[in-house]
C-alpha cells in the first residue's frame, strides 16, 4: 500500500517523504497512535519503500520516496518473506517481547532480531525491523534493544509500535523519532476502569479537599488494582507450565517461576494503566468544561454533571496541569519507584 493512500495521515506522509527526499532518514522511528493495525500498515509501507525495485519516485540522489506495492520486493514484504524485513510482536501467552525473541537463546524462534541486525542485506537496500506494541518489551529485552539503538548497523532502521509509548524505557524513546498519528478512535475501557471512574469523578464532584477526602480517593484505586493484580496472579499461573507438570527439574522450576513473575508484573503495569488512562480522558473533559467548550467533544458524557462540578471550581490552567500530572504518573510508574508513593503524590497533587 502506497503511502499516498493513508489519507487520513498526510502529516505522517509528508515528514516521511520528506526526510526521503533530503537524505535524513532515521535509523529509529517510534510510530504512535490509537490504531496499532494502521500502525502495522504505514511500517510495512516504509520497509516496501526502502526496499521498492520499481518506485514510482525517487529522491536525487535515488533514495525511493514511495513504494509501488507490486513488486516482488514489496511482494515479499507483505507475505511475510523478505529475508531483510522482520516483524517483532509479543508473544501470545504473556504478551511480552521476551529477550529471546532479540538475541539467540535455546527457546529462541527460528529468527531473532540480531539475527536481522548482524547480517549483511540478502537482497540490497534496506535491513528494516518493525516491532508491534513495542511497549511490550520486558525488561531484558528492552535493555537489549537500547544496546542496538545506541549502536545502530548502517542501512538498518528500526520501527518501534506503540499505543502506549510512555511505557516504553525513556532512553528508547530518546533515541527514536518519534511520530505521532492522527486518528478518531477512542479507547475502550473495562468494566472494573469505568466503574473506578464513575466512582472517583462521584467522589470528586462532591469537593472535599481535605486530607481524607484525598485519601479516599486513593483508596479507591487501591483497592481496584489489589484485586487485579490477583486476578492476574491467577491467570498467569493457569497458562504457565508449572500448572501443568507434575515433576520439573529445580533448575527449570525456577527458571518458569522468575518468568510467570515477570509476566504478572508486565500485565498488571499495562492493565494499570488502563485505569490512569480513563482518568485522563475524564480530567480532560473537566479540562474542556473549564474552557467552556462544553461536552460536544467530551470522553465520557455520562459524567459530564461531574466534570462541570470540578470545573467550577478550578481554572483551565489548573485542569491542564492536571493532565500534566497524570502523564507524569504513568511515567514515574513505570520506574522503579514503589507504586503507592507514586499514585499518593500523583493523585494527592490534583486540583478537584
Amino acid at each position: 500500500m502506497p503511502l499516498a493512500d493513508f489519507h487520513a495521515q498526510q502529516d505522517v506522509v509528508t515528514l516521511l517523504q520528506r526526510s526521503l527526499e533530503r537524505g535524513r532518514l532515521g535509523h529509529a522511528y517510534l510510530f504512535t497512535g490509537q490504531d496499532l493495525a494502521e500502525l502495522e500498515s504505514v511500517g510495512l509501507t516504509l520497509a516496501q519503500i526502502l526496499n521498492c525495485a520499481q518506485p514510482p519516485q525517487s529522491a536525487p540522489d535515488g533514495t525511493p520516496m514511495d513504494s509501488c506495492g507490486t513488486c516482488v520486493s514489496c511482494q515479499k514484504i507483505m507475505s511475510a518473506s523478505h529475508p531483510d524485513v522482520m516483524v517483532v510482536k509479543p508473544e501470545s501467552k504473556l504478551r511480552q517481547i521476551k529477550i529471546g525473541q532479540i538475541v539467540r537463546r535455546p527457546s529462541s524462534p527460528p529468527r531473532v532480531l540480531h539475527d536481522l541486525v548482524n547480517n549483511k542485506p540478502v537482497e540490497g537496500g534496506y535491513k528494516v525491523a518493525l516491532l508491534i506494541a513495542a511497549d511490550r518489551l520486558n525488561e531484558d529485552a528492552a535493555n537489549s534493544l537500547l544496546k542496538t539503538l545506541e549502536e545502530p548497523p548502517v542501512r538498518t532502521v528500526f520501527v518501534l509500535l506503540s499505543t502506549e509509548p510512555e511505557r516504553l524505557l525513556d532512553t528508547i524513546r530518546s533515541r527514536c523519532l518519534r511520530l505521532n498519528f492522527a486518528g478518531d478512535s477512542q479507547r475502550s475501557f473495562g468494566e472494573d476502569e469505568l466503574a473506578w471512574l464513575h466512582e472517583f469523578a462521584a467522589m470528586a464532584a462532591k469537593g472535599d479537599k481535605d486530607l481524607f477526602g484525598r485519601y479516599r480517593l486513593l483508596d479507591t484505586l487501591m483497592v481496584r488494582l489489589k484485586a487485579l493484580e490477583a486476578t492476574i496472579d491467577e491467570e498467569v499461573e493457569a497458562a504457565s507450565p508449572l500448572s501443568q507438570h507434575e515433576e520439573i527439574p529445580p533448575e527449570l522450576r525456577g527458571q518458569w517461576e522468575e518468568e510467570s513473575k515477570a509476566a504478572v508484573m508486565a500485565e498488571y503495569r499495562h492493565r494499570r494503566a488502563g485505569f490512569l488512562t480513563a482518568l485522563q480522558g475524564w480530567l480532560r473533559d473537566v479540562w474542556l468544561h473549564a474552557r467552556g467548550l462544553g461536552v460536544e467533544r467530551a470522553r465520557f458524557p455520562d459524567l459530564a454533571d461531574s466534570a462541570a462540578s470540578v470545573a467550577s471550581r478550578i481554572t483551565a490552567r489548573e485542569a491542564e496541569a492536571n493532565l500534566r500530572l497524570v502523564e507524569q504518573t504513568q511515567r514515574t510508574l513505570h520506574t522503579n519507584v514503589g507504586e503507592l508513593l507514586v499514585l499518593e503524590m500523583g493523585l494527592l497533587k490534583l486540583k478537584l
